[in-house]
Formats: C-alpha cells, sequence, structure tokens
C-alpha cells in the first residue's frame, strides 16, 4: 500500500468507533491517528497522486475566519465549464449575454468578454424595449461608449442617426465612416427647408404621401410657432396655420418655402379671410414664425433647402455646435430634424437604426421636442430602432417642467420605456436617487462612486454587470473629446 493509502486508511479508522469501545480507548485511538497523519504530511517528497491530492496545516489554514480543523484536510481538485460554475455561484461567474452582438468591454465580475445589442436581445426575448440610457459625470467615458456602440454596429448593417450634435463630436466620425454631417449655423453655407417633403416611404401611394407631408407640415409649423412663443397654440392659430399653409401650397411651384406661410399669415387673401378676423388671430404667431427668417435665426430656414437628408446613408449627424448656446435656435432646428427623421424612420424599408441624443439635457427642456421624442421610444419596436439617451445624471429628469407637470411625467417615462440602464460614476449626492430610480442594491450603489474611467453598472431588465469600456487605439483618437486640455496653445 502507497503513502496516500495508508494515510486515507488510518484517516477513516481514526473516524470510525468500534462498538463498545471505552472512551479512553478511543481517545488514545485517535491520538495515534493524529500523530501517524502529522509525520506522514512532514515527509520529505510529494505524495504519489501530487495532483490530486492536496494536504493543509494540521490545524487548516490560518487567518481568525479561516477552517479550522483538528486533523489535515484532504481536498481534491476540481475543474469545470463556466456554464456549470455560473449556476453553482451565481453572483460569481455569470453566463454573459451571449456572444451575439457587439463587442463592449470586459465583464469584470466574470473575466469574460462582454458584448451587447438590443435587437439580438429582444428577438431572444431578453428585453421588450430596444431603448438605452447612459448616465454618468463629465469626463467617465459615457459619451465614447455611445460612440462605440452605435460605431462598431455599423458593420453589423445599422444606420445611425443624430438629429442633436450640440458640440460636432460626432461629425468626424460621420464623416470617418462614410456619411454626412450637415453642420447649421449663422454664416454657414447650408440652408433648411422645414417645408420640404422628406424622404419618401417605399409602398406609399401619391394620396397617402400627400396626406402624410400635408400633416407633417402642419405640425411642424405648429411646433416651431409653439417653441418661439414659449406657450401651447390656442385652437383659432392652428386654423391660421392650415389656412395659410394651404393657401402657400397652392401658390408654390414647387415645394413652398417658410416666407411664403408667414406672408398669407400676415395678409390672408379675401377668400380665405372674407371677415379679417383671420389676420388678428394669425398675427402671434406669423411674428413668431418670422423670426426665423428675418430674425436672429435668419439665413437658416428662408429657402429651399441646399443639402439633402439622405436616410441611406450609413451615418447622419445634424451639427449644430455653431447655434448650441442659443437654445431657440438649437430646439428649432431640433424640431426641423425630427420631422425630417420620422419620415425616414417610417419607411419599412428602412432597417435596424441608432438614434442618439448626446447631451439630452438641452432638449428635455423644450416640451415640443420632449414630446417628439416620448412618440419615438414608444414607436422604437414598430419603426425598427433603438433610441439612446445620453446625460449627466437622473436628476436632469427632474429639472425638466415643473412638479406634477405633463413635461415631468413624460421625461420619467423615458427612463421606465428603456431596459438598458448603464450607470457611469456619480457623485455622493446623487446616489439615493439613483439607486431609488433604478432599484439598485445596497452593494451596487455603494460602488458607483468609485468606478473607474470607462466602467460601468450595466442593469438589463433584471440583470446587472459590471463592465470595463475597451477602446481600440483608433477609435480612441477619433471620439477625443478633451484635446483642449491637454494641448498647450
Amino acid at each position: 500500500m502507497n503513502a496516500a493509502g495508508e494515510i486515507e486508511r488510518t484517516h477513516v479508522a481514526a473516524l470510525v468507533t468500534p462498538v463498545k469501545e471505552s472512551w479512553r480507548v478511543r481517545r488514545d485511538r485517535r491520538r495515534a491517528a493524529k500523530a501517524f497523519q502529522a509525520q506522514a504530511t512532514t515527509r520529505p517528497g510529494p505524495p504519489t497522486t501530487p495532483e490530486r491530492v492536496h494536504y493543509l496545516p494540521r490545524n487548516g489554514e490560518p487567518g481568525p475566519a479561516a477552517l479550522r480543523s483538528p486533523i489535515g484536510l484532504r481536498v481534491p481538485k476540481h475543474q469545470d465549464t463556466s456554464a456549470t460554475w455560473s449556476a453553482a455561484y451565481p453572483f460569481l461567474a455569470g453566463g454573459g449575454l451571449g456572444a451575439d452582438g457587439v463587442f463592449v468591454g470586459q465583464d469584470r465580475t466574470a473575466g469574460s468578454s462582454f458584448v451587447f445589442d438590443p435587437w439580438v436581445l429582444y428577438q431572444q426575448g431578453e428585453i421588450t424595449a430596444p431603448n438605452v440610457v447612459i448616465a454618468g459625470i463629465v469626463g467617465a467615458g459615457k459619451s465614447a461608449l455611445a460612440k462605440s456602440l452605435y460605431l462598431r454596429s455599423l458593420a453589423f448593417g445599422r444606420r445611425v442617426y443624430v438629429p442633436c450634435d450640440p458640440k460636432g463630436e460626432h461629425t468626424p466620425i460621420a464623416e470617418a465612416v462614410g456619411g454626412k454631417a450637415i453642420q447649421l449655423g449663422p454664416g454657414l453655407p447650408a440652408r433648411l427647408n422645414p417645408l420640404d417633403p422628406g424622404p419618401r416611404p417605399s409602398g406609399v401611394s401619391d394620396d397617402e404621401w400627400a396626406t402624410q407631408v400635408t400633416a407633417r407640415r402642419r405640425t411642424l409649423l405648429g411646433a416651431l410657432a409653439e417653441t418661439t412663443l414659449g406657450r401651447a397654440l390656442t385652437p383659432v392659430e392652428h386654423t391660421t396655420i392650415d389656412v395659410a399653409l394651404a393657401v402657400a401650397v397652392r401658390a408654390a411651384d414647387d415645394v413652398p418655402v417658410l416666407p411664403q406661410v408667414i406672408d398669407r399669415l400676415l395678409e390672408p387673401h379675401r377668400d380665405d379671410d372674407p371677415d379679417g378676423r383671420l389676420v388678428e388671430d394669425g398675427r402671434p404667431v406669423a411674428h413668431a414664425l418670422r423670426r426665423l427668417v428675418a430674425g436672429d435665426l435668419a439665413g437658416m430656414f428662408d429657402g429651399p433647402s441646399t443639402v439633402v437628408f439622405d436616410p441611406s446613408l450609413p451615418m447622419l449627424s445634424l451639427d449644430l455646435s455653431r447655434v448650441a448656446e442659443n437654445s431657440t435656435a438649437l430646439s428649432v432646428l431640433m424640431t426641423c430634424a425630427s420631422a425630417w427623421m420620422e419620415s425616414a424612420l417610417a419607411d419599412p424599408a428602412g432597417g435596424q437604426r441608432w438614434v442618439v441624443y448626446d447631451e439630452a439635457w438641452r432638449l428635455m427642456a423644450h416640451p415640443a421636442l420632449l414630446r417628439r421624442m416620448d412618440a419615438q421610444w414608444r414607436l422604437a419596436r414598430h419603426y425598427g430602432i433603438a433610441n439612446l439617451l445620453v446625460f449627466h445624471k437622473l436628476s436632469d429628469l427632474d429639472s425638466v417642467g415643473d412638479h406634477g407637470s405633463a413635461a415631468r411625467a413624460i421625461a420619467n417615462s423615458l427612463l421606465a420605456n428603456a431596459e438598458t440602464r448603464i450607470i457611469y460614476r456619480q457623485e455622493t449626492d446623487q446616489l439615493g436617487l439613483t439607486a431609488k430610480s433604478l432599484g439598485l442594491t445596497a452593494v451596487e450603489r455603494a460602488r458607483l462612486p468609485f468606478l473607474g474611467v470607462g466602467e460601468g453598472l450595466w442593469k438589463i431588465r433584471n440583470q446587472a454587470y459590471l463592465v470595463q469600456h475597451q477602446l481600440h487605439d483608433a477609435e480612441a483618437a477619433l471620439y477625443d473629446s478633451s484635446g483642449r486640455m491637454r494641448h498647450a496653445s
């Protein structure tokens, strides 16, 4: 019998008590077994089967919380797959989201690669809403993550729309992938006509298309007037817009422009306004819209479009960095962009698309834009799109509108209609609201202030992942948004 077998036999004999054995005999027998085992473990050379038997010290592992034992332990080694260990230790070795999707980085808990794709997860039944929310303080890496998600999705046939880029960060990416960035602002050559019909969806008849264009123009003019007036329109004011738009469409040779509608509001035709009441009722709307063609926003909306919104390109971005400080101009441009984008999204042959709202806190301050965003979020599955909302902290939602207002309720519904929430580093004063809004555990809440750059807590439905975003050197150079802080003048 080899040494390991002798130790095993002695160990078993020490634990089995013969019948009618006195306590003195049992004590002496166990003392002899311990002495024999202690002598065996101190013999020079490894045991006969070192790959299967590991002997711990006689009194167990050292330390205050270590396992204590009167005799040495024989612990066989065991190896298994991650699928087995994920069942044995579900909070230590998760199975992840599978291998289908866009590579994001490393799962810090399991040590494996982490991939994500809202369309794949929806097809698998893991989520029911494809919308994504990213929140984090400045410099945490949330914008780089958003850019990686949509840029890496291009290889899977997805397209990208950025209806508002207030800092111009997405322009170099659009140009690098063969897309287009439309730059608007005072003094720039680009001009957009808000009354353009936009791209026509496939399979739509002439009559249906004419009805859709008329409804979109009417809604757009109303939203523009509400934005510049800062209030909701009255029913009479909506009527004045309908009448002026109908007259401008009949008078236009091709596509009407905004100055034609304003002229009809200020001087309606006698046949359309026999008693002259529409002139007085429509003056506030006319002067509000006149600011777009003759005021501080002149030169951007007062004529035919010089650029084309082509939804077939891999990426389209509206660069509003020139008007980022003008909240009215920003909201007006966003309203126009939303109208064009809705036409492209309604095309059933448009495919799967990312719609990215960066610096979303700027947009949610305008009720008209907020309502359009809410409609697109609710119809995301119908359109086949995934909305991506990027902002700093969840308390930004509480700054939208007054307490109990419809705007506040809509802003909070954006979070409710997103089953993928990605939280980057948060300040300590935001932990309570963040944990309450997302249903975080005490451990997850305590981790948020100490997350590193690019490290985020992913909450996907009822699952949580700690993911480190990884960038290629070319991506890091393309996404760089803090170059001015590192380079001296």
